[in-house]
């Protein structure tokens, strides 16, 4: 066995690390806003492109995709992980509501839920009685067992904020190529072969990141990412050419 492995698992070395503060991870967030940012910006470059249109008009359209979407992407994820936050906070409610009204109830609950879980006889009494003998403890254990929720949840501000670096950093990505070819036209013959090119990187290291914790294979990570990214820009260019005849009898 690992010699690692089992430092880790002493009865100091667990001690320590149950007792340490548990800290909120903001993986999900950055997952959702850099993948997020990287697919709706390639699909406006990639729908714009297939039109015809010029590189100004791709930054145009794909920095105001950057700010306005990225946006909406923060206040949505912090509206949402407030909802959650609040929910939590109105469950608890109810729950010592019930405890403090309803104790005889509320001990059967938790008789049963452990009685499911394969708990019997004195040994059942003893859990119940232990776990109703401390209110907090009691409605912490009815929150995560009945109700499925967490006893603490991510910051809503951090978690926006997150988002949207990760939307704005990594949505970028696809427009590099058109800025120099904006301000540079010749240095660049193709800037959406380059721009396609570099948001596949992304794609593919944004996964191949997300498997450093979620412990899978980082080229499994990183082609799902990268085969979603590319479904959603196909989607965006085959719309692209549709609307190409629409551009066209409008200029």
């Amino acid at each position: 066995m690992d010699d690692d492995l089992i430092a880790k698992h002493t009865t100091a070395a667990i001690r320590i690390r149950l007792g340490e503060a548990r800290s909120q991870s903001y993986l999900r967030d950055f997952i959702y806003g850099a993948v997020d940012g990287a697919v709706t910006t390639f699909a406006v470059v990639a729908s714009v492109a297939a039109t015809g249109l010029s590189s100004g008009i791709v930054l145009l359209l794909g920095v105001a995709n950057l700010l306005a979407d990225g946006f909406s992407m923060a206040a949505g994820n912090y509206l949402g992980t407030k909802a959650d936050a609040q929910t939590r906070d109105a469950t608890r409610k109810q729950e010592e509501f019930e405890v403090e009204h309803a104790p005889d109830g509320e001990r059967e609950e938790i008789r049963q839920i452990f009685a499911e879980k394969g708990f019997e006889g004195e040994t059942l009494d003893a859990v119940v009685n232990v776990i109703t003998s401390d209110k907090k403890r009691w409605v912490d254990t009815m929150l995560m067992e009945e109700h499925g929720l967490a006893l603490e949840s991510s910051s809503p501000i951090k978690a926006a904020w997150v988002t949207y670096g990760a939307f704005v950093s990594v949505g970028a990505i696809p427009l590099v190529t058109f800025v120099i070819d904006y301000f540079k036209p010749d240095v660049i013959a193709q800037p959406f072969g380059w721009s396609m090119g570099l948001t596949a990187v992304a794609f593919f290291v944004v996964g191949a990141l997300k498997s450093r914790f979620v412990e899978r294979s980082w080229w499994l990570e990183g082609g799902e990412t990268l085969g979603v990214g590319t479904l959603a820009a196909g989607i965006a260019y085959g719309i692209g050419l549709l609307l190409k005849p629409l551009v066209e009898g409008a200029l």
